[in-house]
């Protein structure tokens, strides 16, 4: 594992630390999109099929936990949670995120490294994580404001993403048989949708101002 990958996973498990500390410190999920925490779910339960039948190492399979706990916990949280759940804005969250899941299982058979059952749900979890953004970037701009934790929360989880290409690039060049075309690709359309967001938060960054996305 090389120092890009570790920065990555590092960067991904602070914007979900962020995210569980909003939730569990203010008892509100305010401004957070139930469907994408649903989306983050699925992506971690199908990706890490192999949890009890591959073992890589200490590190890959506690991380794989720790996903999966978290991913599940947050869901759990937004929906059963007593004071929580009160927060939960569902007339702004109203991404159609169904379809999105159908697509992404119709292209991971159609297009995977191999038609077996764990590679095609590897597939499909790629894909599905490329665009499970996408109810979150809907919800923030229809809100307007996006609070301090919300913004943080967003920032590393598209950070995550730009350090995982740049893993991808180092990997390309120092590994003979790297071959995960479907990941950077993916890769590239998902950190691609963090542009918008991206340029709003430089520009509140830089001026010392709330953060707002154009509705």
């Amino acid at each position: 594992m090389n120092i890009f990958r570790f920065a990555g996973d590092m960067t991904h498990l602070i914007s979900i630390l962020i995210l569980l500390l909003k939730i569990y410190a203010t008892k509100s999920c305010a401004g957070i999109s139930l469907k994408t925490q649903e989306l983050y779910a699925l992506v971690f339960l199908t990706r890490y099929m192999d949890l009890i039948t591959d073992y890589v190492s200490l590190y890959n399979t506690v991380m794989k936990i720790v996903f999966i706990a978290s991913s599940v916990a947050i869901v759990w949280c937004m929906r059963r949670h007593p004071l929580v759940r009160r927060s939960y804005d569902k007339d702004l969250d109203t991404f159609r995120h169904q379809y999105v899941v159908l697509a992404c299982f119709v292209l991971g058979l159609i297009m995977n490294e191999k038609f077996t059952f764990q590679e095609v749900f590897w597939a499909f979890s790629i894909y599905l994580e490329a665009v499970a953004i996408l109810p979150q970037l809907v919800l923030l701009q229809r809100s307007g404001n996006v609070d301090n934790l919300t913004g943080q929360y967003v920032l590393f989880l598209g950070a995550y993403r730009g350090l995982y290409i740049i893993n991808w690039i180092y990997r390309y060049f120092t590994e003979d048989h790297f071959t995960r075309w479907i990941a950077c690709v993916s890769g590239l359309v998902q950190t691609a949708l963090y542009a918008d967001f991206f340029y709003y938060y430089y520009l509140s960054w830089k001026t010392n101002t709330k953060l707002k996305l154009p509705a």
